[in-house]
């Protein structure tokens, strides 16, 4: 829904088709005029019998070779603009991606939190029928309800964090704000991917970024080939007819005049230097941009990697441990073993480890869905070729 509604593509897409545009009117043919004049008369705009009416057509005719640098120009041009239009294409998909992540995590967060609100209101019970019986502390009560209370707020503050990413969600995927966005599914322990080496090599094939360095190095140098084509006539092409009386019916004239440049100096240290220069800069401008992918690939591989093993290692160690640990510590209370600060402090420490997992799950899908935007491409098509070559 991102890539066919949002508003930040369809202006990407007019500002594309405006290039296009532009590259009909570099090779478009240089239109004719027709001229008429009243000339040796003896006022403006009268005409005598000793004057001369004149009519007559030319064209303006660049150097043939022109048309197709020209065009060569307006090329480069189109293709950094459809480049620029992929590169924010996967970069709206990842912003979606990470804003949808961080919906789930919310209503995930949500669900942590109205459980510990339901522990937190059995153990008030608990407390409070313990204090009755004179068995604890009406300090225990107080220290309960103050959990109740901290859970409560919690929720209401929960509930301004999934609105929120509605609301940016809705944006993105160009629907009215308020609109009743309902995920459709939850956050899950993501797979894995290919190694380091494979995915920089892959993203320096499908990073749209290369694509528009490469087409504005295409058009740089036709725009060069251009400037040292000054000296190329472009050639003036016109007849003319006089229909003044006692001429002749058929009394034509025509002309051909081109333009000789002398001033050469002027065009080798102005638009042919400038063109050069801005070739070397598109040169040095994708040495850059080949480095700057590169780290972005490390890095959002290096991301992806430590949130994935993070993931895994408080599923399969923290979060069962506190489990257990919260346990045993409610059974020891109920038999008057421990303090309700004990409980209490266990309980925290099982919604920490259970936050902290929700909070790993969508570092790991974000993660993941920015090392996809890093290397241009979905990390399960570069699976799927690998195994396909095997």
């Amino acid at each position: 829904m991102a890539l066919a509604r949002n508003p930040q593509l369809e202006v990407a897409r007019e500002q594309t088709a405006q290039f296009r545009a532009a590259q009909v009117q570099a090779r478009a043919l240089p239109e004719p005029a027709v001229t008429a004049s009243l000339d040796q008369q003896p006022g403006l705009f009268r005409s005598a019998g000793g004057g001369q009416k004149n009519i007559g057509a030319g064209v303006s005719v660049p150097f043939p070779d022109k048309f197709r640098l020209r065009n060569n120009v307006a090329a480069g041009n189109v293709g950094a603009a459809e480049a620029a239009y992929q590169s924010l294409r996967r970069l709206i998909a990842a912003q979606t991606a990470d804003v949808y992540d961080s919906l789930l995590l919310a209503m995930r967060h949500q669900a942590d939190i109205s459980e510990g609100k339901q522990l937190a209101d059995d153990f008030l019970q608990r407390t409070q029928a313990r204090f009755q019986a004179g068995t604890v502390p009406r300090l225990d009560v107080i220290k309960a309800n103050v959990d109740v209370a901290k859970a409560t707020n919690d929720l209401i503050s929960n509930e301004r964090d999934i609105a929120n990413a509605r609301s940016s969600l809705a944006r993105l995927i160009g629907v009215p704000l308020g609109s009743p966005v309902q995920p459709a599914d939850s956050l899950g322990v993501p797979g894995g991917f290919p190694d380091l080496e494979r995915l920089e090599s892959t993203a320096l094939v499908s990073r749209p970024e290369l694509a528009g360095i490469v087409a504005q190095r295409r058009g740089a140098s036709a725009a060069t080939s251009l400037a040292r084509e000054f000296w190329l006539p472009d050639l003036t092409l016109g007849v003319s007819r006089d229909l003044s009386p006692g001429t002749p019916p058929a009394a034509f004239s025509t002309g051909l005049a081109f333009p000789f440049p002398i001033f050469f100096w002027q065009h080798t240290k102005g638009e042919i230097a400038q063109a050069q220069h801005r070739e070397r800069e598109l040169a040095a401008s994708e040495r850059d941009i080949r480095a700057a992918i590169g780290e972005d690939v490390r890095t959002a591989y290096a991301t992806a990697a430590a949130a994935l093993r993070q993931v895994v290692y408080i599923r399969d160690q923290l979060l069962p441990a506190a489990r257990e640990s919260f346990r045993a510590t409610s059974a020891a209370y109920a038999i008057g073993g421990l303090s309700a600060f004990e409980v209490i402090d266990a309980r925290r420490t099982l919604l920490d480890a259970e936050s902290q997992y929700s909070e790993a799950l969508a570092a790991a899908n974000t993660s993941r869905s920015e090392l996809e935007r890093a290397i241009g491409a979905p990390l399960d098509s570069i699976a799927l070729r690998e195994i396909n070559a095997k």
